[in-house]
Order: C-alpha cells, then structure tokens, then sequence
C-alpha cells in the first residue's frame, strides 16, 4: 500500500469509533492555517486548501465508502467554496505584502457592514435548508445550512481583514459541534471545541492589533492635518 493509499484508507479505532486520520489530518491542516489566519501570514491560505481538500472526502462519506457512511453537504460543499475563496484571499493578501509590512491589516466591517452579514446568515440558512435537504443531508439540516453559510462570511471577512470574521466562527463552530458530533464525527467535534476557543482568542488579538495600528497612525495623520 503506497503513502496515499494509506491515508485514504487508514483508520484511528478508539473504542466502537472508527476515525479516519485524512479526518484528524485534515483538520490539523486546517488549525495550522487558523494558525496562520492569527499571525496575518499568507501561507495560511495554501496550507488551508490542503486540508480542505482531505475534508472534502470525508464529509461526503457515502460516496467514497468510508467507515461513516454519512454525507454533510453543507460541510461538503463549504470545503469547495473554502478552496474558492482561499484562493481569492491568497491573491488578495499576496499583493497587500507587496505594499505594506504585513499580509492583511486588521480593521473593523462598520454597521452596514455587520447589518448585512447577519441578514445574509439568517436568509441563507433558511434558502439553503431545503436545499440540502431535498439532497439527503444529514438531521437537522438547518444546522448544516447554518455552518456553511457562516464559514462562506468567515472565509470571505478574513480576506478582506475584517475583525468581526472571527466571532463568525464562533458561531459557526457552537452549531458545529453537536452537529459533528451527533452525525460521529468525532476528530472534527473535538477540532471544533479547540477552534471555539482559538477564534475568541484570536479576535482579540486582531483587535489588540488593530488598535495599536491605529494609534501608530493617528500622529501621521495629525501632522497632516491644515491648521489655521
């Protein structure tokens, strides 16, 4: 059996669970680009797509016959759109390295903003869920629908350096683990509660961060400014 058979194939037993390690592979890819998200760098993106693409297989279960026979479209379907948009927030932090010291800056959405982040998660939850539905999701649907959705406004507010896009995740992820977890997936369950606590962590950093840029900026702008 050569290395990428192995990994398809093998399995974690603890237990009556079988745990696919592509599942615990994948998912540690995906902290590691977190990871990466927190310290503003641009390989984030990259090693993201990674593990988006391990995922990809495993969330559709009945497809590729795996141990969990379970298919989570939304969870399945967000791992493509992740790879879209990873790869728009690649470019888009790329470039901002070429003209500035760091991958992304930090600032905040604004209310409008905000306003529509929340009616584009409520609207596409309720748009999605008989979607996913009428395709054989998993129980409760809605939950499905809820964490794609969220995942597509996260991803796409990372990119854009916005600091909200972290409290997306928390929502995402409080949906997420009993979701994952009723449906036995249980290596992503457990990266979900250890994304829990990374995403609070992380928006204060963004915020910490954002904070001292603008006070490092404000002098400049000051000195700009017309007297009388």
């Amino acid at each position: 059996m050569n290395p990428i058979e192995w990994l398809f194939d093998a399995t974690l037993v603890i237990g009556d669970q079988q745990i696919l390690w592509r599942e615990i592979v994948g998912n540690l890819f995906g902290l590691a680009s977190a990871i990466g998200g927190l310290r503003r760098k641009v390989w984030a993106w990259p090693v993201g797509i990674v593990g988006n693409l391990l995922l990809l297989t495993v969330f559709l279960g009945a497809v590729f016959g795996t141990p969990n026979p379970v298919n989570l479209l939304g969870q399945a379907g967000r791992q493509i759109m992740f790879i879209t948009v990873s790869v728009y927030g690649w470019i888009r932090w790329s470039r901002h390295r070429h003209v500035a010291e760091t991958a992304v800056d930090p600032h905040w959405a604004g209310w409008k903003v905000r306003l529509a982040l929340v009616a584009v998660m409520l609207g596409g939850t309720l748009l999605l869920t008989p979607v996913f539905r009428a395709l054989g999701s998993f129980e409760p649907v809605w939950a499905d629908a809820w964490i794609f959705v969220g995942s597509l406004l996260a991803t796409w507010g990372m990119a854009k350096g916005w600091t909200e896009f972290w409290l997306i995740w928390v929502a995402v992820d409080a949906v997420g683990v009993p979701l994952l977890i009723s449906a036995g997936y249980w290596a992503s369950a457990t990266l979900y509660l250890v994304y829990g606590a990374f995403t609070i962590f992380g928006f204060f950093t963004w915020m910490r961060v954002q904070r001292r840029t603008t006070s490092s900026t404000a002098p400049d702008r000051a000195s700009t400014t017309p007297r009388d």
